[in-house]
């Protein structure tokens, strides 16, 4: 397997079938069924894709046709992605967690002529909905699902479409795919909208190669390439999953197994003992929380370890490692490493963080727990992925990395991160006003405020749309006060504002671990609601808030808190399925507390 294979393929499906040939009955595919992992082959893999796609062209569906694809993660989720592209259409991944409203919104603004559905937990509701609207033509289940009338639509079993002689399935998507190429729209992804309606991204075949050339790359040039395995948790619907979690690995000729889920995911980790893992930032927060409050459990001299490690470690982010610290580092390493590689299966090369801002608190943790952890930066318009840390450029936690291979960044005279390359979508579907605010003389503006250090290496500021300009006019980067807030143990999740105001005011949501645990202490039954009406839980947290307002200049400084009612979660819309807070709707909820807080 070459870096160049990559580099010249014409589209994904040419780069999977070669990479299927190549590794034959290796594993590829892995999920957890009636408790044990199961696998399917390259080949196996292969085959389906072919013959699903040659069932898709039987079904009437022609080049350029979208279909839409609304699955949880698993090894059907790849193959049918595969095989609408192998069919000449155009995949429309979508989120399970998606409402009612935002499923048809998708399916009718990209014109879905077709609709791969996992489940009936999740066809339930749409199918209803889809009936007599107008709303694409054919609906094939992956699972058992309850047989429906017409209403305009046909139904498909996904066995069924599985059926058909091989051999001149594979020469059909041969002869079809060797006519799409790089700039062929390849899938659009819908953005999922942390201020407003989704738009969809059309992202072409080169944009993805081009990412994961540079991706590649990195991982080549900086960890080595062997027998890689790769545990797939972000939703694939995101783009940032989509090219990192599946297309990266299959240009590597890697396994991709599927966990099970947030609270399985300690659990999964062990068992498939992955060597890479792409995730957000808030999932690294999760587990760092988790780590901490385990050895916090495991003695005086277990804390004394961690204490010493993250010294050493923030020390060694600013200036490197000390000579006098190297005797207690190497005992560190014997004693305490080993067993927290252990906890990610112990044989993880990298963990690439992505999807918003790390704070560097939590990259520096994991790197003094001696896991590599690289920040990647991007956005679904380019591909995702533009820039990410790597050893060889000097990991710096504040920082992305520079540019990917294939990249060009520049900033614009009010800060703005601009980017060009083969990575950065043709536009949005059928939305040319928007399209042409983001492509300017073939830059994409990112939206994102930054600089270039003396490296080459992005440090971003923050959402130029988030940023806060105080009544003074001063600039306040939200993202980076939330960042610090979310690591005090008090606080579980956060959101400041203040545009326009005097001074910044916070959101707060306790950490429900620490508040039972505070309940307890002070002989107070556990009702979060009850709890925040109390001064001295509301004191107690304000310690919190206070511990961070020392680390900020003055016009960062959180001046007034109020409680939300309830987590942050996608579930009530308030987070995208990412786990980024969705801005605009908790200030729909809150923006009357939120504005109270500069009456009192």
């Amino acid at each position: 397997m070459q870096l160049a294979d990559i580099d010249t393929a014409n589209n994904l499906v040419e780069l999977f079938l070669s990479r299927a040939d190549e590794r034959g009955d290796r594993p590829f595919l892995g999920a957890k069924r009636d408790g044990a992992w199961q696998t399917i082959s390259w080949n196996e893999a292969a085959q389906q894709v072919c013959l699903l796609a040659e069932s898709l062209r039987k079904l009437g569906l022609e080049d350029g046709d979208r279909v839409a694809l609304i699955s949880e993660n698993r090894p059907d989720w790849c193959i049918a992605d595969l095989a609408i592209m192998a069919a000449g259409c155009i995949t429309v991944p979508t989120y399970i967690t998606n409402t009612e409203r935002d499923h048809l919104h998708i399916l009718d603004n990209s014109g879905a002529r077709a609709v791969i559905v996992s489940n009936a937990k999740l066809s339930g509701p749409l199918i209803p909905a889809m009936m007599g609207s107008g709303i694409a033509d054919h609906v094939i289940a992956i699972d058992d699902i309850k047989k429906f009338q017409s209403g305009g639509l046909t139904q498909h079993d996904w066995a069924d479409m599985m059926q058909g002689d091989p051999v001149a399935a594979r020469a059909a998507v041969e002869a079809r795919i060797a006519a799409i190429t790089r700039e062929d729209t390849a899938c659009i992804i819908y953005t999922s909208g942390t201020g407003g309606a989704p738009r969809g991204v059309m992202q072409h075949h080169g944009a993805i190669l081009c990412n994961v050339a540079g991706a590649a790359e990195i991982l080549k040039e900086d960890f080595g390439w062997g027998e890689e395995r790769f545990l797939s948790f972000l939703p694939l619907s995101h783009a940032y999953e989509h090219s990192g979690g599946q297309f990266l690995p299959i240009g590597m000729g890697a396994e991709i197994y599927y966990s099970e889920g947030l609270e399985k995911l300690a659990g999964n980790i062990e068992e498939v003992r992955p060597t890479i893992m792409v995730v957000v930032p808030r999932l690294f927060e999760v587990l760092r929380t988790r780590i901490m409050k385990q050895i916090e459990k495991q003695g005086r001299l277990a804390n004394y370890m961690m204490d010493r490690a993250l010294s050493i470690g923030e020390h060694k982010a600013r200036k490197g490692l000390r000579l006098r610290d190297r005797p207690m580092d190497l005992i560190i390493s014997k004693a305490l490493r080993p067993k927290i590689r252990q906890k990610f299966g112990g044989r993880i090369k990298a963990m690439v963080s992505g999807g918003a801002p790390l704070n560097p608190e939590v990259g520096v943790f994991f790197d003094a727990m001696g896991l590599t952890m690289l920040q990647g930066y991007g956005q679904t318009e380019a591909g995702p992925v533009i820039s990410c840390n790597r050893p060889s450029a000097g990991i710096a936690m504040d920082t992305v990395g520079p540019p990917m291979k294939g990249v060009e960044i520049r900033i614009a005279e009010d800060g703005e991160i601009l980017c060009r390359g083969e990575l950065v979508m043709k536009g949005y579907w059928q939305n040319k006003s928007e399209t042409e605010r983001a492509l300017q003389n073939g830059w994409l503006h990112t939206g994102d405020i930054g600089h270039i250090d003396a490296k080459g290496r992005i440090m971003i500021t923050d959402r130029k749309k988030d940023m806060i300009i105080n009544d003074k006019g001063d600039n306040v980067a939200p993202q980076k006060i939330e960042g610090m807030l979310t690591l005090q143990p008090e606080i579980a999740q956060a959101m400041v504002a203040g545009d326009k105001r005097p001074y910044v005011v916070g959101l707060i949501v306790p950490d429900a671990e620490w508040a039972l645990e505070w309940a307890r202490t002070n002989g107070e039954k556990f009702d979060m609601a009850q709890l925040q009406q109390l001064p001295a839980f509301r004191s107690a947290v304000r310690e919190a808030v206070d511990r961070v307002n020392k680390d900020v200049s003055v016009v960062e400084k959180v001046r007034q808190f109020t409680f939300a009612d309830e987590a942050f979660s996608v579930e009530n819309e308030e987070m995208t399925p990412s786990l980024k807070i969705r801005r605009h709707k908790i200030r729909e909820r809150y923006q009357e507390r939120l504005d109270g807080l500069y009456r009192g």
